[in-house]
């Protein structure tokens, strides 16, 4: 193979921004991606019947408007988004709903008793939720350009992942409200690794909403790759790398793998005791996903609850945080937490006219072989009284499918890596450059490193600036934005 500047291992929307960034740099790159399509987790495709569009696994983007590197790649200019009113909502029984309206104030009126309090505990930092982004899109340990800021991000952390979280809410709504977006980080709840990544999300949900982009995630890939070649970057699809020594001589090896991959591909280049490092990270549990082609909208009790890109269900916080604890202890809950995605209510092209794609996932325990679709089912028709009679088709994938459609998610934990708190501040190393590795030119670019979960190519983008730096001497990183004529 001939000789580049520097190649990427993984295709993902990491992968992705870490070529951007080095080819923009004025570097050949090379890309290998062991699967047959460019995306990782960010994938597109027909899974149900055909007219159906479906995501992967991430189809909301709440970093897509505010992540830094998006933000200099000018995301929004090259791919068609529509963004919803309501970021996110939460049934409860009886047709009651908590509603994230992108407006702060319209959400603190349906919310009762509780608004005044969910406007003091968000305002503050939807007020500064670009500096939110910056820092939650970092490492830890660095010193924070936002230090007000982030203390108090952290302040409200401590108090929602401690169990005094109930201290602020008198009534159920705002709560429940609260914990669907924190149960995004697969932990026990309450636990601070799962309020620093709910309350990251609502802040966005307040300030940009969350976007949806048209035509699937998989647009945002392909725009990525669409500018990597345009500056002259190579993909290589269907090249599964077993080996660091595989690879042409480059001058940097960015990996958008998982730490353990990292470990056993380049293990001939990294000392014993930082592979022993990576081998240490801690991997979360899992999702089971379901799909759905149905015959129309999803029947909603709470009619709201149709406007809503973003549904989180399994009852009142009581309840949700139950049910994690049960995933937690390795056994399936009853009745689950379900995370659902309805893009083709704001998206025509997801599915024929008058039908409709939806997206669903539970959590269970990492490397289980249970299909959850008839629980997922279940848990839609308590708060969607007739969702069954609209389901066309579905199809599944347990968490071991789930991994085995991307090998990043290990045991089909879909963050790459435990959301503890303890590896938000080390992922995967302690170091205020965990991208990079003990090896001379090696880089980890995934979700296993920091920042962590989420399509933002905040990784990447990291990872690509620490090694223009470290092995190029170039410092400054360099414009990301299109070209104009």
């Amino acid at each position: 193979m001939p000789a580049v500047d520097a190649v990427i291992v993984g295709a993902g929307p990491n992968g992705l921004a870490a070529a951007v960034t080095l080819a923009r740099a004025g570097l050949t790159v090379q890309v290998y991606e062991r699967a047959a399509t460019i995306g990782g987790g960010a994938r597109s495709g027909e899974a149900t019947l055909p007219g159906f569009l479906h995501d992967g696994c991430s189809a909301v983007h709440p970093m897509a408007f505010a992540s830094p590197f998006f933000t200099r790649f000018a995301l929004r200019d090259r791919v068609g988004f529509v963004t919803p009113d309501i970021s996110f909502a939460h049934p409860l029984d009886g047709g009651r709903a908590g509603i994230a309206y992108r407006d702060l104030d319209r959400t603190a009126e349906g919310l009762g008793a509780d608004g005044a309090a969910w406007k003091q505990l968000l305002a503050p930092l939807v007020r500064r939720a670009r500096a939110v982004a910056e820092f939650t899109g970092d490492t830890l340990v660095r010193i924070p350009r936002h230090p007000v800021t982030m203390a108090r991000f952290g302040l409200r952390t401590f108090e929602q992942g401690l169990p005094t979280w109930n201290a602020r809410w008198r009534e159920d709504l705002a709560p429940a409200l609260l914990t669907g977006v924190m149960a995004h980080g697969v932990q026990p709840l309450p636990s601070l690794g799962a309020a620093a990544a709910g309350l990251a999300l609502a802040v966005q949900g307040h300030a940009q909403g969350w976007p949806i982009p048209l035509g699937g995630s998989q647009r945002i890939v392909d725009a990525l790759a669409a500018d990597l070649l345009a500056h002259g970057g190579r993909i290589e699809t269907g090249v599964a790398i077993g080996s660091i020594d595989e690879l042409p001589q480059a001058r940097a090896v960015l990996f958008d793998t998982s730490a353990r991959a990292l470990a056993r591909i380049a293990a001939s280049r990294l000392p014993e005791d930082y592979r022993r490092k990576l081998n240490r990270l801690r991997y979360g549990n899992a999702v089971a996903k379901a799909d759905f082609a149905l015959s129309g909208p999803v029947p909603w009790a709470n009619p709201e609850v149709a406007r809503a890109g973003t549904v989180h269900l399994g009852g009142s916080r009581e309840e949700v945080a139950y049910a994690e604890r049960e995933v937690a202890a390795g056994r399936h809950a009853a009745r689950p937490y379900v995370l659902v995605s309805q893009p083709s209510e704001f998206d025509a092209t997801r599915a024929p006219e008058g039908q409709g794609a939806l997206w669903a996932y539970t959590h269970v325990p990492r490397r289980s072989t249970s299909d959850q679709t008839e629980t997922i089912i279940r848990q839609i028709e308590r708060f969607a009284p007739g969702f069954r009679d609209v389901i066309l088709a579905s199809s599944h994938r347990t968490a071991v499918q789930v991994e085995a459609y991307d090998p990043n998610y290990v045991g089909g934990d879909i963050a790459s890596g435990s959301g503890h708190f303890s590896q938000l501040v080390a992922r995967p190393t302690l170091s205020p450059t965990p991208w990079r590795t003990a090896g001379k030119g090696i880089y980890l670019c995934s979700a296993s490193a920091a920042p962590g979960p989420g399509v933002h190519g905040m990784a990447g983008w990291h990872a690509a600036l620490t090694a223009l730096s470290t092995e190029f001497g170039i410092k400054e990183s360099p414009a990301l934005a299109p070209e104009r004529n």
